[in-house]
């Protein structure tokens, strides 16, 4: 019998990839979203002039956690299509613009009105033109990043090993989180959960003496000057790995990286924000470094073979 009599053509397996198709697609839009309504909650922060100040924080607060909760959907959508084979250049480019929204617009908008904000109140005296090109700056090369990507990049290789220049998101990920370290610097009471203060908070319950004003006067000047190096580290030739494929290959053949792994969430519910700072920040120093010692090594090798580097 034909192998389409008697069956609804619904119920074929190929019919069954194409309706899976959309659920990769919906979870990249769920990161432009998120990058999006991190923008407005940005925005509605800077617009506030009620009487509590702690609301226009609490609002900056959602939208530093906002790219974070992007950058979930953004590791999940890739993996998805891969896994229903469903993965197109409609998927990529989707991927791409979302990208921008979230990695590369939403960062320096949050950027801006923070240091804006901030400025005046920490005793930094800083431009606002310089500022927005700062902010305009990392925005633009993360725009050309993306671009260069998808030209260079075979968008049916299943996983990339490394990649020329900071990932947009691991950018994302270095100004985002010292925006929110400022935050729970800033305002403690931040670091609760159902009015008991986190872990954290208690740590810096018993740091209450310090003064930190020294360290918050220059973040909005740190974080200027950040937005101006990252965008450049994007469009450069700084060699980095893919976090996500190098982990998962040396789990599947080092057990001590699993036992490294399971101690380093511990860390991170203990502490969410200064990991976040640690991680995303080292990463992009991590790989200027490597790639410092990756030029030293072939010059030495080109010279002890006698050729020109």
């Amino acid at each position: 019998m034909p192998a389409s009599c008697g069956r609804d053509p619904a119920d074929t397996p190929e019919h069954a990839v194409k309706h899976v198709a959309l659920l990769p697609n919906l979870i990249t839009l769920a990161n432009a979203f998120c990058g999006l309504l991190a923008i407005a909650r940005s925005i509605d922060a800077l617009a506030y002039t009620g009487e509590d100040p702690a609301i226009f924080y609490a609002k900056m607060e959602s939208a530093c956690l906002l790219v974070f909760v992007a950058m979930v959907f953004d590791a999940m959508d890739g993996k998805l299509a891969r896994i229903t084979r469903s993965a197109t250049d409609f998927g990529a480019q989707l991927d791409s613009f979302s990208d921008l929204i979230t990695f590369g617009l939403a960062p320096a908008i949050i950027a801006k009105a923070m240091i804006e904000h901030e400025g005046p109140l920490v005793g930094y005296d800083g431009s606002p033109r310089l500022h927005f090109l700062a902010a305009a700056a990392y925005s633009l090369m993360a725009l050309l990043r993306l671009a260069r990507f998808n030209l260079e990049n075979d968008s049916d290789k299943a996983e990339h090993g490394d990649f020329s220049g900071v990932p947009s998101p691991a950018a994302a990920g270095a100004v985002v989180s010292t925006l929110w370290l400022y935050l729970v610097l800033r305002r403690p009471e931040l670091e609760s959960s159902g009015g008991m203060p986190t872990p954290f908070g208690r740590i810096m319950g018993w740091m209450e003496t310090i003064d930190w004003s020294p360290i918050l006067s220059w973040i909005p000047a740190a974080v200027t000057i950040q937005l101006l190096a990252l965008g450049l580290l994007m469009v450069s030739r700084v060699r980095y790995s893919h976090l996500t494929t190098s982990l998962s290959r040396k789990l599947r053949t080092q057990f001590v990286t699993l036992v490294w792994v399971v101690f380093g969430l511990f860390l991170f519910y203990l502490a969410p924000v200064p990991m976040l700072f640690v991680t995303f920040n080292g990463f992009v120093v991590f790989g200027i470094v490597r790639s410092v010692f990756a030029s030293r090594r072939a010059a030495r090798a080109a010279a002890d073979s006698g050729t020109t580097p």
